[in-house]
């Protein structure tokens, strides 16, 4: 069954509205517009409306028939602090805030299943319609999860879908078990002694300190995580000094960490503290690391990714849905969610052609051709996984 008939005439309809949004983008927990915007179609489906559920983020709960099957679908709303280089007519109006990872088109998406769904009822179950806010680092999975989320809206399984610029439209990958990584950010503060510039000898050098202690972060990877487990330790800030002529105090390094597994994760932290307190104590100096995990990896549930597979191939053919895609070194926050209910995450693509850019880019822009496809998965995997008996 390739892309659902009704769904396929909302097209247009779900252009403005993703348009609209793109045009008023709003970062983490300020998306008091686009939940208000949520809400309202919603609303305006016939769909049970909760709202204010990890600060903006909105519910909504359409029910068919009797059985006490539930499936809960993710769609992420916030925007990044990125100037947009694009000039067409429905580029950002609020400068430094753009929707430069897809959001956008993945809150549309969602909300034209909704309305299919709405219209159609051809399901057995409850469908819980799930628009989170800040999911770029801010934790909007867990704001949602520790407000009561999985409680108030139990799932047996949930699903969610990011756009995948460089793969064509109307192509869908799926991957079993780990597919995208953990990810922590991290602050080491030294502390050292200091002194003018050009007496060396009465300082305890906090940046030399910060320089050997870049280099032996690397070797947690080389030495302390298995060569057959994939990790990533950058150090991706060095700060110290004010002053040409003065020797500093202190100096920090900031960076992240990537892994797939929350085992390897802790690794690199209690690694992280060891090698940054015992490089200081060599020089003299004291270390102190803030190592702080912003998200699980992300890990489908082998059974629910063959099904969401299933039904990929059901919207596009099989010979459009990969599943074995490379492993992805960025992180998601779906991943909280994943670790509440056991579900998928999916890729769809964003296109391949002249144009196409990486997401966290000033030019990038969601390629509404994809739309329908995505919308069309959300409605038939609802579907087929509640179907009527």
């Amino acid at each position: 069954m390739p892309v659902l008939d009704r769904i396929a005439a909302l097209h247009e309809q779900m252009t403005a509205w993703r348009r609209d949004i793109h045009a008023h983008p709003e970062l983490g927990f300020e998306e008091a517009r686009t939940a208000d915007l949520v809400a309202a179609k919603l609303a305006e489906f016939g769909i049970e409306v909760h709202r204010g559920i990890g600060r903006t983020g909105v519910v909504g709960v359409l029910r068919a028939g009797t059985a006490d099957r539930r499936v809960g679908l993710r769609a992420d709303m916030d925007a990044l602090p990125i100037r947009e280089a694009n000039a067409f007519a429905h580029r950002s109006t609020h400068a430094g805030r753009m929707h430069a990872c897809g959001h956008d088109g993945h809150t549309t998406m969602l909300l034209g299943a909704a309305q299919y769904l709405a219209e159609t009822r051809a399901f057995d179950g409850t469908v819980h319609f799930i628009f989170q806010p800040a999911e770029e680092g801010l934790g909007g999975a867990k704001a949602m999860i520790d407000d009561g989320l999985f409680k108030r809206f139990p799932c047996e399984a949930v699903f969610g879908m990011h756009n995948r610029p460089g793969m064509p439209v109307g192509k869908f990958a799926v991957r079993a078990g780990p597919m995208m990584a953990g990810g922590a950010f991290f602050d080491i503060d030294i502390e050292g002694r200091g002194a003018h510039g050009a007496r060396p000898e009465a300082s305890v050098d906090p940046v030399l300190v910060a320089a050997h202690l870049t280099a032996a972060l690397q070797s947690i990877v080389a030495r302390n995580v298995r060569p057959v487990d994939t990790a990533v330790v950058s150090v991706t800030q060095i700060h110290g000094g004010e002053a040409y002529n003065v020797i500093p105090q202190t100096a920090r390094l900031s960076g992240t960490v990537r892994a797939f597994s929350s085992e390897v994760m802790e690794l690199i932290g209690r690694s992280m503290a060891r090698i940054a307190e015992g490089v200081a104590a060599g020089f003299g100096a004291r270390a102190k690391t803030d190592y702080r995990p912003i998200f699980a990896p992300l890990v489908n549930d082998p059974q629910e990714a063959e099904f969401a597979a299933s039904i990929c191939a059901e919207v596009v053919g099989t010979e459009n849905v990969r599943r074995d895609p490379a492993l992805n070194m960025a992180s998601e926050d779906f991943s909280f969610m994943l670790n509440e209910v056991r579900g998928c995450y999916v890729n769809i693509g964003n296109g391949d052609g002249e144009g196409a850019c990486e997401v966290h880019n000033p030019s990038y822009d969601f390629n509404d051709a994809a739309l329908a496809y995505g919308a069309s998965f959300f409605a038939r995997l609802v579907e087929k996984r509640m179907a009527a008996r």
